[in-house]
């Protein structure tokens, strides 16, 4: 059985029995025909995750109507989407290009089901390879003196995105523009953090002859890389690999790990629960 279009239901509540019982029962009395359905009950946090793909030939209004009265009796935070809605995505870079690349060129493709509004840039090094993809460059230098006018022009970009994705973007947020964008940036880094802070993380590795390169995508929040884990991935190194190879690598794990995050999130895949988040793959 088909039906198009096709509608991505997300919910977390309390856990208690019934819930998905109430949920399918209503999708099923209206027409609605599941496609994929995952859940988890998180004994540590009594919390109920739940995500459903159905199809049906009705509305987002009308499905509202219909599943409203359950997630007010379940006291459930949820969200209903058409599931060709794409998320709007605002990409913040600096100087280095493989993240931005990477995420530009798989959107191209249609292999991330996003919608690129923007990148906005502290330097303009990055303009021509946005541009050359269609995308609007946004060029914000900033400094000591104009710091606090630069971060207000980027929040005002971010109010048009669902997403901020900081694609090795290297400056550190404010606490208040953190706190403003909660639950909607993400960032990239080297999975040395917090073993190897500071400038040329690799260098340091390297001197200490790590066996394994990673990267780690997660959630910005007002603690500096100490947001909720999206993803992350490791390849090994060993005595003979140089600086270079291990910038190479960690350039590679970089971009392959904050695409998976972003595509997780703009598939509606990502909850986040305390310090941790549960992903639906």
């Amino acid at each position: 059985m088909t039906l198009d279009p096709a509608f991505i239901l997300t919910l977390s509540c309390a856990d208690r029995v019934g819930i998905v019982a109430a949920v399918a029962g209503a999708l099923a009395a209206d027409g609605g025909f599941i496609l994929d359905s995952q859940q988890y009950a998180d004994r540590d946090s009594g919390r109920f995750f739940l995500r459903i793909e159905f199809a049906s030939d009705r509305s987002v209004a009308d499905w509202h109507l219909v599943l409203a009265p359950i997630a007010d009796y379940f006291v459930m935070e949820w969200q209903l989407v058409d599931a060709r809605v794409r998320p709007r995505v605002l990409i913040a870079v600096s100087r280095t290009s493989h993240c931005l690349n990477d995420l530009l060129h798989r959107w191209s493709i249609g292999a991330l089901p996003i919608d690129p509004v923007g990148v906005v840039s502290n330097h303009d090094d990055l303009r021509d390879l946005t541009e050359w993809h269609g995308v609007p460059f946004h060029h914000l230098p900033v400094d000591a003196a104009n710091r606090a006018a630069q971060e207000a022009a980027l929040a005002a970009l971010a109010e048009h995105a669902d997403l901020v994705v900081l694609a090795r973007y290297m400056q550190i947020l404010s606490p208040e523009l953190a706190a403003q964008l909660t639950g909607r940036c993400i960032n990239i880094h080297h999975s040395f953090l917090p073993s190897f802070k500071g400038a040329k993380p690799y260098h340091q590795a390297h001197r200490r002859g790590v066996k394994l390169i990673g990267a780690t995508a997660h959630f910005v929040t007002t603690d500096l890389d100490e947001g909720p884990i999206i993803e992350q991935a490791v390849e090994r190194a060993d005595h003979r690999a140089s600086v270079a190879e291990l910038v190479a690598t960690g350039r590679d794990i970089e971009a392959q790990v904050l695409a998976r995050a972003v595509r997780w999130i703009a598939e509606r895949r990502v909850f986040i629960s305390g310090q941790r988040t549960i992903i639906f793959r």
